[in-house]
């Protein structure tokens, strides 16, 4: 843990799982914490004006991590029609039957970025599916795919790198909504396959 600035402290964490887990944990909340802001390995948590920061470090180091990969509680259903352009290569690559592996577990939002309403989910039955070689210069909003060990529904058209197994379509950005972004960290996605 290290101070990012007089308001703010960048925990690191081993991992993604990690980062869900004490994000989990520390979103009780705490009267110094004004936001946590997950990333990969990290957790930027920004304080209040009048915080003490060594009080906040030791909430932070003290509050333990809550289990959130494949738990229970409010899920968001996503439909999905199982027909993106690199889902053959990516069974083959494998040897896995994707679409029963992407259906068949609860994902996560670890942590938000990339663009807005794009979120990192993790599962609880880690993958391991490489980038593309080449990225597209145009990946279509809707589309759902995998990269690493997560998956994801871009929100809008963007370059991207990512092994595009589906598409959906459902909003995942909406300027309209009281909170534009349809899922946020610790949103519980399962997805679900349609024609």
């Amino acid at each position: 843990m290290s101070p990012a600035g007089d308001r703010a402290l960048l925990v690191d964490l081993d991992d993604v799982r990690a980062v869900a887990a004490h994000h989990a944990g520390w979103a009780s909340g705490h009267p110094g914490v004004v936001e946590l802001i997950p990333a990969a390995s990290t957790v930027l948590v920004t304080m209040t004006e009048d915080a003490e920061p060594s009080r906040v470090a030791s909430w932070l180091r003290e509050t333990p991590p809550a289990e959130v990969l494949g738990g229970s509680g409010d899920t968001i259903t996503i439909d999905v029609r199982y027909d993106g352009p690199d889902l053959d290569d990516v069974c083959a690559t494998t040897g896995l039957d994707i679409v029963a592996v992407h259906t068949g577990q609860v994902w996560t939002a670890a942590f938000c970025g990339f663009s807005p309403g794009f979120a990192y989910l993790v599962g609880s039955e880690p993958l391991s599916i490489p980038r593309r070689a080449d990225p597209r210069t145009s990946v279509p909003a809707g589309s759902v795919a995998l990269a690493g060990e997560y998956t994801g529904v871009y929100p809008t058209s963007s370059p991207g790198g990512w092994q595009i197994i589906g598409s959906t379509d459902a909003a995942l950005w909406d300027v309209n909504r009281d909170d534009p972004a349809l899922l946020a960290p610790g949103t519980r996605v399962q997805f679900r396959a349609v024609m």
